[in-house]
């Protein structure tokens, strides 16, 4: 059975409790597959939960609550889907500053575009997953990829570092991936998913998604520098982006690999494993 997010961020859970470890995060009106439902394990908690797969086969529980099924998939992604480029947008009621706020949705959130508003300029007509109407700026908003946005290497390059980029100062939250707080692999991953490509969600190089290992000495910008436990994203220049727990850093940060240079980490750069790229050499 196939869901879409009905929340700003729908925490996955490790097992079907509130008080589980956080897997992963569902940014609003992303996809999922309802695999099963279960009861909660919380004593005092009479919700129901699911079990469920993200559509880049991560897995993990979430309240069944916080989802929307079936029908309203298909009438929300049969519209006009974009994606929101601010760090955070609110939908209101009106297309003006003073409308209630219906949803805030983070960077990487869908929404379907329905229209523009000609007698207020600057913003759009928007349809929500649960079927509401509401309106944003329509410069918050900004393509929505499922495939990628272009053949062509030094731009999908550029561009994919520039998305990187976006994250710097994020606090770093394990299993998060939104601007309020990103871990390793969600920021890598969502980098590359504004692209319209979408790579494993984890730090490694798994079978059946595109990244696939490289020379260390062939590295290019946009590729991926693997590390026990930890991924982070080649800039050019000796110079890489990642999202960090060290303390002293504490989120997304610029580091050197060069020796010489002042954000040189030495314990990651002994310990770097291999590099990936979704480019074929």
């Amino acid at each position: 059975m196939l869901a879409l997010a009905n929340r700003t961020i729908v925490s996955l859970r490790k097992s079907a409790s509130a008080l589980s470890g956080l897997e992963d995060e569902v940014l609003y009106g992303m996809r999922v597959e309802i695999l099963s439902t279960v009861p909660s394990e919380d004593e005092n908690d009479n919700s129901q939960w699911c079990h469920v797969r993200t559509h880049y086969r991560y897995e993990g529980y979430c309240r069944l609550d916080e989802l929307v099924i079936e029908d309203a998939v298909t009438a929300f992604e049969q519209g006009n889907l974009k994606i929101i480029m601010q760090p955070y947008a609110d939908i209101l009621s009106e297309p003006k500053v003073q409308g209630i706020c219906l949803q805030s949705i983070p960077r990487g959130g869908r929404i379907c575009v329905t229209g523009n508003v000609a007698e207020h300029e600057g913003w759009v007509k928007v349809a929500l997953v649960d079927g509401r109407i509401g309106y944003t700026k329509e410069k918050y908003i900004g393509e929505y990829y499922p495939e990628p946005f272009t053949t062509d290497e030094e731009t999908f390059r550029k561009r994919v570092v520039e998305m990187a980029k976006l994250y710097l100062g994020t606090q770093y939250r394990w299993g998060g991936k939104s601007p309020l707080g990103i871990d390793c692999s969600g920021m890598t991953s969502m980098s590359y998913m504004l692209c319209g490509v979408m790579i494993y969600r984890d730090a490694s190089i798994k079978e059946g998604f595109p990244v696939k290992e490289i020379p260390f000495e062939n590295k290019k910008p946009g590729d991926l520098l693997y590390f026990p436990g930890h991924i982070a994203m080649y800039m050019g220049d000796d110079m890489y982006i990642h999202s960090t727990g060290r303390n002293g850093s504490d989120g997304v940060v610029i580091n050197s690999l060069d020796p010489k240079h002042e954000l040189y980490r030495e314990d990651l750069v002994k310990s770097l494993k291999y590099v990936g790229s979704i480019f074929p050499l």
